[in-house]
């Protein structure tokens, strides 16, 4: 199976050094930046790390499908919609006038970008309560729902925009 690519779910990498692959028995521990680091089980590398943070790890769990690709609506997409969509991975819920301000881009094409997205489904509305606040702005912050639409990332949204910047 090493000519066939791996699917891992999210959370888990494979080890550089042992190359797992879903014939040999495997092993895994957290990574210090919260990934699961996956190893044939008779790795060497495993010695290095504590005990206690090793765990036994079945290929079933942790296998994922291959990634789906877009439909053919992808290709109605301009570079304005990549980049509004890359905006709402980058910073979460958020308005279109704010976009605007900062793609530094007309307020009408954001609108009509917004509406469009929307329409394919890569953007969904934010129901009207309380919101956190624009990611990487200020942390932990929870605002009321202002006067304005706000919109994220579905997650057909994400997938659109995962292959967008895998493909560019």
């Amino acid at each position: 199976m090493s000519n066939k690519e791996i699917y891992l779910n999210e959370g888990y990498k494979l080890a550089k050094c042992c190359n797992p692959e879903p014939d040999c028995t495997i092993s895994g521990y957290y990574s210090y930046n919260n990934e699961m680091v996956v190893h044939r089980s008779e790795c060497k590398n495993l010695g290095k790390v504590e005990k206690e943070r090793i765990i036994v790890l079945k290929w079933k769990d942790i296998l994922a499908d291959a990634p789906e690709t877009p439909d053919d609506d992808f290709n109605d997409l301009k570079n304005l919609d990549f980049q509004i969509l890359k905006h709402h991975q980058d910073y979460g819920n958020d308005y279109s006038l704010k976009v605007a301000r900062m793609l530094h881009k007309p307020k009408q094409d954001i609108f009509g970008s917004h509406a469009k997205l929307r329409k394919m489904k890569l953007l969904e509305r934010v129901k009207p309560l309380i919101i956190q606040y624009r990611k990487g702005v200020v942390d932990n912050k929870w605002i009321k729902h202002r006067n304005h639409t706000y919109y994220d990332l579905t997650e057909k949204g994400k997938l659109y925009l995962n292959y967008y910047l895998e493909n560019k």
